[in-house]
C-alpha cells in the first residue's frame, strides 16, 4: 500500500479536549471506552488510557451489528487480560440493559460505599474514544433522548457535555486521536470507517487500500456486491464502476463516483459483517 499518503490527524480542539478531558477525570468515577468493532484496536487511543490511570474502564465495541465474529474473538482477549468488555450495537434488542448492567457492575463498590454514607451523589462516567465510534449514540440511548449531538462524520462533538441518566453521570467528550500515529495500517482503517475527517483525505488512495485489504480478507462482499474478480487495486476500481454504471463519455470509468460508493457501501455494512484487527493490532496499541 505504497499509495497512500501519511495520515495524521489531531487539529487544536483534540488537543484542548485532552486537557478537558485530564482535568474533569478527577470527578469521574469510571470510564467508558466506545471502539468500533470493525477496527477496535483502530479506534483504541493509548493516549486516553494514560490519563485514565487506575479508575475502572468498560471497553465497548460498539456497531457490532456491522463486525462479524473476529469482534467477538476481541471482546473474549480482553476479557481474557482482565478487562471489563462487551459488544454493543444500538438497534439491537437488550442492548439497553445489557450496558446498564456492565456500567453498574463496573461502579458497584462506589454505589454501595455511597449507599452505606446515604448520599445521593450521582456515579460519574467518562464517555471517550476516538470520533465517530458512535459516543454521543451510546449516551442517548442511555439517557432516553436526544441529549448529545450525534452525526455520521469524524468531529461532531467538540465540546463537553454532561448528561444525567438515572443514578448515572455521563460526560460526552469530544473524539480524540493520537497526537501521531506510528501504525499507518490501522490510521487507514480509521479512515474507512469514517473516524478521520474525509476532507483530509485523498478518497482515491483510500479506496484503492480499502479494496486492497478486503480482497485479502474478505473478497466474498466485493464478488457478491461488485462482481469483483480480482486484479489489482484499481482494475478492481475499475471492476466497481463498471458494475455500478460510473462510466464517463468516451467510455472513460468515473473513479471518483466509484471511489465514493465503495467507502460508502462499506461504511453502512453493505459489504458484509467486517472486522479488521485481530489479535496483533490489539497487542501492538496496548489493548491486551
Amino acid at each position: 500500500m505504497n499509495f497512500v499518503k501519511t495520515i495524521q490527524w489531531f487539529p487544536g480542539h483534540m488537543a484542548k479536549a485532552v486537557r478537558m478531558m485530564e482535568e474533569n477525570l478527577k470527578v469521574c468515577d469510571a470510564v467508558v471506552f466506545v471502539l468500533d468493532a470493525r477496527a477496535p484496536a483502530s479506534s483504541f487511543n493509548p493516549k486516553l488510557k494514560a490519563l485514565v490511570g487506575n479508575k475502572p474502564v468498560l471497553y465497548l465495541l460498539n456497531k457490532a451489528d456491522l463486525a462479524d465474529g473476529k469482534a467477538d474473538g476481541i471482546v473474549a482477549l480482553l476479557k481474557e487480560s482482565g478487562k471489563n468488555a462487551m459488544k454493543f450495537s444500538a438497534n439491537a434488542s437488550g442492548s439497553l440493559r445489557k450496558l446498564q448492567e456492565a456500567m453498574s457492575a463496573l461502579v458497584r463498590e462506589k454505589t454501595e460505599r455511597l449507599k452505606e454514607k446515604g448520599s445521593n451523589k450521582p456515579v460519574r462516567f467518562l464517555i471517550a474514544g476516538v470520533p465517530n465510534t458512535g459516543k454521543s449514540t451510546v449516551i442517548n440511548l442511555l439517557s432516553g433522548g436526544k441529549k448529545a449531538q450525534t452525526g455520521d462524520k469524524a468531529g461532531v462533538t467538540r465540546a463537553k457535555q454532561w448528561v444525567k441518566c438515572g443514578a448515572f453521570e455521563l460526560l460526552d467528550t469530544p473524539g480524540t486521536m493520537p497526537p501521531y500515529f506510528e501504525n499507518q495500517a490501522l490510521a487507514r482503517r480509521l479512515a474507512y470507517v469514517g473516524s478521520v475527517n474525509d476532507d483530509i483525505l485523498e478518497f482515491d488512495e483510500i479506496a484503492l487500500a480499502l479494496l486492497e485489504e478486503l480482497w485479502e480478507k474478505y473478497p466474498a462482499g466485493l464478488e457478491e456486491r461488485y462482481s469483483i474478480t480480482g486484479g489489482t487495486p484499481l482494475e478492481m476500481l475499475e471492476q466497481v464502476c463498471k458494475r455500478r454504471g460510473f462510466i464517463l463519455r468516451g467510455n472513460d470509468f468515473d473513479y471518483e463516483r466509484g471511489e465514493r460508493a465503495l467507502i460508502d457501501d462499506f461504511r453502512k455494512g453493505k459489504l458484509g459483517k467486517i472486522c479488521l484487527d485481530g489479535r496483533e493490532d490489539c497487542a501492538a496499541v496496548g489493548l491486551i
